[in-house]
Parts: structure tokens; sequence; C-alpha cells
């Protein structure tokens, strides 16, 4: 067998069967379990809607024009995907390591690229799908439809496959629950509670303001609430080129940890 033969897989470049079949494993991982991983989403989306509409929602006035309540649907809806995206590929590789059976995902024959897809597609799926329960619900109920559902969609799955990179990435950091739970409050949790969900950024003071473009969840804030709403702080191209741009960098290092089995072949 002389070299180029044996630099070809004998099911071509691309394994897309194996891809097919990671994926779906881990879109099954969340459907078989969906008042865990789609209704709980929606019904906590709906009381902070519910607890905000009752609180503050009467006496804040408008927000860039629109509702408080309508400022505030869009955000809380990326929020709940970006949330979940994480929780999906992440909880996958924890639980496989903690069980001793991530070696069922490791000895097939697919490339380290492969698995990220296959992983990400889990995340960005499950993302999907609660962002589409939670705008059904937003149209149903509060009668929010999106002005700009082509954007609406873009930043979702950029927003599932963002958050989906960094829990592959924490997944395979973590050893244990606890380092898993420490990565979701001290990183996970301050990206998505100061990112503009509750507020506009217009509202901070200048040095606040800057620093919050340097967070990515920012723009997929912004990015979905202008897709629903109409109106943003930043320009939807640049969000998505900041997104897009982190959100490949978050793969090449999900890449490399897999190709050099850190912490998964040990």
């Amino acid at each position: 067998m002389d070299k180029l033969e044996m630099g070809v897989r004998r099911f071509g470049h691309v394994n897309w069967l194996g891809l097919k079949t990671l994926a779906m494993r881990e879109i099954l991982r969340f459907t078989s379990v969906w008042t865990q991983t789609l209704l709980a989403p929606l019904v906590t989306a709906g009381l902070f809607l519910l607890i905000f509409s009752i609180a503050i929602g009467p006496s804040r006035g408008e927000v860039m024009g629109v509702p408080f309540i309508n400022f505030l649907a869009p955000g809380l809806m990326m929020m709940t995907v970006i949330q979940n995206a994480f929780a999906n590929t992440s909880s996958s590789i924890v639980i496989s390591k903690v069980q001793g059976n991530i070696v069922d995902t490791l000895m097939p024959p697919l490339s380290p690229i492969e698995m990220v897809l296959g992983y990400l597609a889990g995340g960005v799926a499950r993302g999907v799908v609660v962002a589409t329960a939670i705008l059904l619900a937003l149209a149903l109920f509060l009668q929010i439809v999106p002005v700009h559902i082509f954007w609406t969609f873009t930043f979702v799955v950029f927003g599932g496959a963002f958050m989906g990179a960094i829990g592959i990435v924490a997944g395979i950091f973590a050893n244990k629950f606890d380092q898993m739970a420490a990565i979701t409050n001290f990183i996970v949790t301050p990206l998505a509670f100061l990112s503009g969900t509750f507020y506009s950024v217009d509202a901070l003071p200048p040095a606040l303001r800057s620093l919050t473009h340097f967070n990515p969840v920012f723009y997929l804030i912004d990015g979905a609430r202008y897709g629903v709403i109409g109106t943003s702080d930043s320009a939807p191209l640049l969000g998505l080129a900041v997104v897009s741009g982190t959100t490949l960098v978050l793969v090449f290092i999900a890449w490399m940890m897999i190709k050099t089995g850190y912490r998964l072949k040990n």
C-alpha cells in the first residue's frame, strides 16, 4: 500500500455515517428527556418574564422604543439557548468521563473535527428547538413576532455553536461534576447575566459599557434582540463577525484538545 492510500480512510475523507451517528446520539440525549431539557427552560423563561412584568414592567417604561417586556423577551430567549447548548455538550462529555464510557466515542473511526462537529450538532439542535418553543410562546401569549426571522435564527444557531464549543472545552477540561459546576457558576453564568439581557448597555457607565463589548454573549443577546424587535445596541453584522470569529477559535481549541487526547486518554 503506497503512502497516498494509507492517508485516505476507506470511507472517504469525511466519515459521514459516523458523524451522523454521533450527532443523532447527541440529539436523542435531550429529546428522550424533553421535560427536563425542553419544557423546563420554557417554563423558566416564562417565569422570568412573569416576575419582571409584575415587579417592574408597568413602571419601567419603554426601552429602545419598545415596552420593557418586549425588550426583555429576546434576551431571555438567547440566554436560555446558550445555557442549554452549553449544558448539552458539556454534560455529555463529563458524564461519559465519569462513567468511564468515553472510550465508546473515542474508539470509532472519527477524526477530531468530526467529533467536535458531532457534539456541536447536538448543542445547536437543542438551542434551535428551545428558541422555537419560546418564540411560539411569545407569539401566542404576548403577540411578539420576530421582525427579522432570518437574523433571529442566525444568531440562535451561532449562539448554540458558540456556547456548545465552550461546553466541549469545559467538558474535556473537567474531570468531576464539581469542576463543571465551578465553570458554570464562575464563567458561563456571569457571561450570560452581564451581557445586556436585562438592560440596554447605553444605561451603563462608559467604562462598563466598553467592557461589555468584549463579551461575545453581548453580541448574541443584541443580535437576537435585533431579530425579534428590530433594534439593537450594535450592528448585527459586527455581532455576527465577533461571534463567528470567537466560535472558530473555540472550535480550534476543542479540536486540539481531542486531537492530543487532553484529559480524555488518561
